[in-house]
């Protein structure tokens, strides 16, 4: 999108103040795999011990990378208001704003035309979307969604779980092909509760075969994974800072602009507007139409830092240690009598680092709570947001979210996780399988 202040014209100040001497790029160089905040908490267990903490939730939250810390405290200084002040603080933060936005396009591949609104999150992104919905437009979604991806849309149609992946292309193909009108598919590209990833390249091949679009939830894949919106041909993507190493409030919407820049603004007051008098006339920049009031600026910032430092990191050897660690937690459950992994289409297909199972005869709720008092563990119980899909998964048919009969346990992996934390998981878990 063309840039809507001068203060973009301040860009070399920017580079000046952000050279290869920031905190950004000292933190990526010195490290071959980045560092996390919080890799040295310890943690009370029963018995009044303290041991180090085995963080295995990132799929929930993911911890701060020290690269993203030191960009915050590297603007702090300077912060303050964005797009329309002259002062020097301003025009740099407006910069610095404004470049977070060219950085996190490209981490994802965007198109040079492609819109991006910072959001608050996936949830809000989602529902950013729904609002920009052409008159009339149906989605079509899996119940094996997100609950940010299941529940945003006015006129929805929703499909089964599928069996297996070319399952998922042949339903989304036959609703797609009895909608008249706008259409928009909406799928994860990885979920959050089995990690197993979709496939978002032959769904938006089928989307746009039917003259529809299609938008993906990415929060669980890119913290994982690359990926690259043009050379997939997808038309929108969403995710969250929090899961991507950068937990200071921002996600992202980006895609095609035009249903943006045709849509009522998601938030109605300041910056959305060209002028206001008896009639508002509202900008014609779906970016600023979509981010009334004063942006999160430090969480765009945070959210660019990450994506700059897992890039220059590279994903080789990012990925390679996580399927390392996976398939090491995965073989081990699978040796132990009593518990039993949650899997969609089965044990081998490709994952990111996120393992959902049950114990015979203990609530998921009890499990997590003995993996933290009793060993420093730290793991997510519930439906994780997505009831219908772990519901389909347990074999059950109701069950909210105070309904531990009808949960599960979720182990995930990221940055900063060690085979000591996978090993000590599984030895708590043989335990309290023999108990």
């Amino acid at each position: 999108m063309t840039p809507r202040s001068p203060a973009l014209s301040t860009l070399s100040v920017l580079s000046r103040s952000a050279s290869a001497d920031s905190p950004i790029t000292a933190v990526v160089r010195e490290a071959h795999i980045p560092a996390v905040l919080g890799s040295d908490l310890q943690v009370p267990v029963k018995g009044g011990r303290l041991v180090p903490y085995a963080n295995l939730d990132y799929a929930a939250s993911a911890p701060c990378l020290e690269a993203v810390n030191a960009a915050v405290a590297a603007a702090l200084p300077a912060y303050s208001s964005v797009h329309r002040g002259a002062g020097y603080a301003s025009q740099l933060t407006t910069a610095r704003y404004e470049q977070a936005r060219h950085t996190v396009k490209a981490f994802v591949g965007a198109r040079p035309d492609d819109a991006l609104v910072f959001t608050r999150n996936t949830t809000d992104a989602m529902n950013l979307l729904a609002r920009a919905l052409p008159e009339g437009a149906t989605v079509v979604v899996f119940d094996s969604e997100h609950h940010a991806s299941l529940l945003p849309w006015p006129q929805v149609v929703r499909l089964a779980p599928p069996a297996f992946p070319g399952e998922a292309i042949r339903a989304a193909d036959e609703a797609l092909s009895e909608i008249d009108g706008p259409a928009l598919l909406v799928v994860t590209a990885a979920s959050n509760v089995t990690g197993e990833l979709w496939p978002i390249a032959g769904l938006a091949h089928i989307a746009h075969r039917h003259g529809a679009r299609i938008a993906v939830d990415a929060a669980q894949l890119v913290p994982h994974r690359r990926l690259n919106l043009t050379a997939l041909d997808l038309d929108y993507v969403a995710f969250s800072g929090h899961k991507l190493y950068a937990p200071f409030g921002a996600g992202a919407l980006i895609g095609r602009a035009d249903w943006l820049a045709q849509a009522l603004p998601y938030l109605r007051g300041g910056g959305a507007v060209k002028s206001v008098t008896d009639v508002v006339e509202w900008s014609d920049d779906p970016e600023a139409r979509h981010e009334a009031g004063t942006p999160n600026v430090l969480g765009a910032i945070a959210l660019a830092a990450a994506c700059d430092t897992l890039s220059a990191t590279g994903w080789t050897d990012l990925v390679r240690e996580e399927e390392r660690l996976v398939t090491r937690l995965r073989a081990g459950i699978a040796g132990i009598e009593g518990v039993r992994e949650l899997s969609l289409w089965g044990p081998d297909h490709p994952r990111v680092g996120i393992v959902s199972f049950v114990v015979d005869g203990r609530s998921a709720r009890e499990v997590a709570e003995f993996l933290s008092s009793e060993h420093g563990i730290g793991v997510r119980d519930g439906k994780f947001c997505a009831h219908p899909f772990v519901r389909h998964l347990l074999g059950t048919a109701d069950g909210g979210c105070d309904d531990d009969t009808a949960s599960a346990v979720r182990a995930s992996i990221g940055i900063g996780s060690t085979e000591e934390h996978v090993d000590r998981l599984l030895e708590a878990l043989r335990g309290l399988a023999k108990a």
